[in-house]
């Protein structure tokens, strides 16, 4: 999804509004035909809120990736520090006992 909701500040700055949004849903597309079987799957061994968490862990992972190879966003020590507060909430959603 990362691509598909920033990938076009990049490549498409001087394309009409509606061409950037044909072209991001085109992209989203394709992702959601991977990440709704995903969660289907994941649902059976994880709660929702894990499956969220870990969503959003891998989402910022990319990003990250995805706004410094990409963009060319310089990293900061707030990545850093982003970083480990997504660390921290992985830990204490996955360290829940089970019910």
């Amino acid at each position: 999804m990362t691509f598909a909701w920033y990938g076009h500040l990049k490549n498409l700055k001087a394309a009409p509004l509606w061409i950037a949004i044909a072209a991001s849903w085109s992209i989203a597309f394709f992702e959601y035909c991977f990440q709704v079987p995903a969660n289907r799957i994941g649902a059976q061994y994880f709660s929702l809120p894990q499956l969220k968490v870990m969503q959003e862990v891998v989402t910022m992972l990319i990003f990250a990736g995805f706004s410094v190879g990409y963009m060319k966003v310089p990293v900061t020590r707030n990545y850093f520090f982003a970083a480990m507060l997504l660390a921290g909430a992985a830990y204490l959603i996955f360290s829940e006992k089970p019910r």
